[in-house]
């Protein structure tokens, strides 16, 4: 019974992971702490954390490396780690951690879309499973336009709203920083997706995913360091005197990067990618937790009733993605048995 129920322990621990990690970033951009610069440190922490794991775990599996896999890595490392990051804590910073982490349910959505797009998604209209990725794909887009446009009265600390900078967001600057911050977080899942879609290519040509992930990591510190110097020339942006600072670095390096990539590889091995998925939302009612009882952040309307359509139209794609990977599977082994009925039949005759 417990190796049955390991997989939800794993995903209920890096959901929580996740959204520590979320508050811990949100308070340390807050006291200052350079955007650029934690993309650049958290990446450098993971790869130290991942590379002696990778090392020791594929030494005997793993593929030489050419040009064609160091191309699929450094645009892996772009979009999936560099911008990916960067736009995160970006709209991270302009608006909340709750408003922030909802945005991830869109991710799987954005990425039915692209494949469809890309034919590399089958998509039945006629089906079941065909209208219930339509219907949800919709709905998610729906959750979306909402969140980006309706905010909505607050529904927490109403009392201290008055004296709330977070108040202050319903005057021109305040909407503005809002909507920038709304842009970022959608550029942050568009370019996840694309790097979700990258991955599926680059795990068939270079399987050993550990290291892969810390080569990724590598490239993109490499990457954020060469632009954080182009940036910003002041020297004191890498100096981390601040306790958060230092303990946000770290733990997005080793925690977040590190050791809840290695959770979730091993969830997807289990339970496959659908079930994964599925616990996304979960993230956002822990940071929402989070962000009520210790960043006393504003919740308001608009974000709750976008985030019930998101989280809706999520379920809706995830089911009509397992149907349809069912309708394979059967297909397949009725087209097995078929196959060996007829040499049975070939061998009497």
């Amino acid at each position: 019974m417990w190796v049955e129920w390991r997989p939800v322990v794993g995903m209920l621990a890096f959901d929580l992971i996740t959204a520590v990690m979320t508050a811990l970033v949100k308070k340390a951009l807050e006291r200052g702490l350079d955007r650029l610069v934690l993309v650049t440190l958290r990446q450098l922490v993971a790869t130290i954390f991942l590379a002696p794991i990778a090392y020791f775990k594929e030494r005997s599996t793993r593929p030489k490396l050419t040009l064609e896999i160091l191309a699929y890595l450094f645009f892996s490392a772009v979009f999936g780690a560099a911008l990916s990051q960067y736009t995160f804590f970006y709209g991270l910073q302009y608006t909340t951690a709750t408003f922030a982490i909802t945005f991830i349910n869109l991710s799987p959505v954005l990425t039915f879309l692209i494949a469809v797009v890309l034919r590399m998604e089958p998509l039945k209209v006629k089906s079941m499973a065909g209208a219930a990725k339509i219907t949800g794909t919709l709905m998610s887009l729906a959750g979306l336009l909402l969140l980006t446009l309706y905010k909505g009265v607050p529904l927490t600390h109403q009392a201290a709203t008055a004296l709330s900078p977070a108040a202050h967001n319903t005057d021109g600057g305040g909407n503005r920083s809002w909507m920038l911050g709304t842009m970022a977080l959608l550029a942050n899942c568009m370019f996840f997706s694309f790097w979700l879609l990258l991955q599926t290519r680059l795990t068939k040509k270079y399987p050993a995913i550990y290291s892969s992930t810390a080569l990724m990591f590598f490239i993109s510190t490499l990457q954020g360091g060469v632009l954080t110097v182009a940036v910003e020339r002041r020297a004191s942006l890498w100096m981390l005197t601040d306790k958060l600072e230092i303990i946000t670095v770290l733990y997005a390096g080793i925690i977040g990067s590190g050791a809840g990539y290695l959770i979730m590889t091993w969830c997807v091995e289990k339970k496959g990618p659908v079930f994964t998925a599925a616990f996304i939302p979960i993230i956002q009612i822990m940071v929402a937790t989070i962000d009520f009882f210790f960043l006393h952040e504003q919740i308001y309307l608009g974000s709750v009733l976008g985030s019930v359509l998101m989280v809706l139209g999520l379920y809706l794609v995830l089911w009509g993605k397992k149907r349809d990977e069912e309708s394979s599977v059967s297909c397949a082994t009725n087209k097995q048995l078929d196959e060996e009925a007829d040499n049975v039949q070939a061998v009497k005759l």
